[in-house]
């Protein structure tokens, strides 16, 4: 077991900086976090100056890679758009985030700076298949899915046929917080229904919003599908969860520095569970309780999250979804996200070792530990190269 969060660490004066969208609550929430552990407020870069090359680290910093989003001015830099709500993209944004995250990197290595995540596991966990591909070959259990490109919709009804999946979710590649997601369905020759949040626009063009809607018509959702292979698919076969309360449900797991600290139920009338689309937090005692009757253990969640966060050392915080099988027994990991903290209000597992902290103030101990394990792993690598 990992030392916990809140272990007694060395106190070494340790400064943070946190890149971000200084008007966001994610920052603020970590600086407030920072704030309250008793160090200095941290140095805030905002990702507009990051992106175009305007920042610089010091020596002995930590600094916080936080998540670009909700922001109109950062989104036209990474995916040159000003609407936020349009669904392609993501690869344009892949590729210009994961470069200049490469950039900081090697920015504050040069610095004597650490870094919270690894860009090479941000880039992982930001493409869905070759996650997938990488918790497969450590041997955590994740849903069978396609391999390979598809290349639209009459090459995926036929490859969904061949490998006898009616039912799977569509995914970007790049997306995030059910962007673009589509829960498809198939049952036999002009059957067939999307589950998505995605607006088809008169002009083809696809927008997020926040009602969840259906598409049982073949031509639109050839077009959706369609509209939405350009920036790269991952499908997946659709496996029926567990329900709380007659509502589908899977668990959001943040794991800090390979220790499971808090959990959270999310449920919905809807196969998406995120909050903004219509979920809603779920009861974790009421989980905890239907797995031990069904003769499980919760341990064996927080360990699936755990071995799911070992596939991306370098990264001291990640958010994992477990999804529970119906009749709480099995549990596969749905995606591993690099920036899954954001639970207001929710402080750590007990056992855990945050127990009273919230997840960025999970972080915030866990952090000088960290330090040294990053400053070894440089180590390494200068030496082997």
């Amino acid at each position: 077991m990992s030392p916990s969060p809140s272990s007694p660490g060395p106190r070494t004066g340790l400064r943070f900086a946190v890149i971000g969208n200084p008007e966001n609550r994610r920052t603020s929430m970590f600086a407030d976090a920072v704030r309250a552990a008793g160090h200095g407020a941290p140095r805030v870069l905002a990702w507009r100056d990051v992106l175009r090359g305007r920042y610089a680290f010091t020596p002995g910093e930590w600094v916080r890679i936080d998540s670009p989003g909700e922001n109109a001015e950062v989104d036209r830099l990474l995916r040159d758009t000003d609407d936020s709500a349009r669904v392609e993209g993501t690869a344009l944004w892949h590729r210009r985030f994961t470069a200049v995250l490469r950039d900081v990197a090697r920015a504050a290595h040069r610095a004597g700076a650490v870094t919270s995540a690894d860009p090479e596991d941000v880039a992982v966990m930001f493409d869905k298949r070759r996650c997938h591909a990488r918790l497969t070959t450590a041997g955590v259990p994740v849903p069978p899915a396609l391999t390979g490109t598809v290349g639209g919709w009459d090459e995926l009804k036929d490859r969904l046929k061949q490998a006898r999946m009616a039912r799977v979710f569509v995914k970007p590649a790049h997306g995030s917080s059910a962007s673009g997601i589509v829960a498809l369905e198939t049952a036999g020759p002009d059957r067939v229904k999307a589950t998505t949040s995605v607006e088809t626009a008169p002009d083809g063009r696809l927008y997020n919003s926040l009602r969840v809607r259906h598409y049982t018509s073949e031509p639109e959702v050839a077009a959706l599908v369609d509209a939405l292979v350009p920036d790269g698919i991952h499908v997946e076969r659709w496996l029926p969860k567990a329900s709380q309360g007659g509502r589908a449900c899977d668990l959001r797991v943040v794991v800090v520095a390979g220790r499971a600290t808090h959990a959270v139920v999310r449920t919905s009338r809807h196969p998406m569970t995120n909050l903004h689309l219509g979920g809603a937090r779920g009861d974790l005692g009421a989980a905890h309780a239907a797995i031990t009757a069904a003769g499980g253990r919760f341990a064996d969640v927080l360990e699936t999250a755990e071995r799911a966060a070992a596939c991306f050392p370098g990264t001291l915080c990640v958010g994992v979804d477990i999804l529970p099988a119906a009749g709480w027994r099995r549990f596969t990991v749905g995606e591993v996200n690099a920036f899954g903290d954001l639970l207001p209000r929710l402080t750590g597992l007990p056992g855990s070792g945050a127990e009273g902290l919230d997840t960025y103030a999970a972080q915030v101990a866990a952090a000088p530990a960290a330090v040294p394990r990053a400053e070894r792993k440089e180590h390494h690598h200068d030496t082997t190269v």
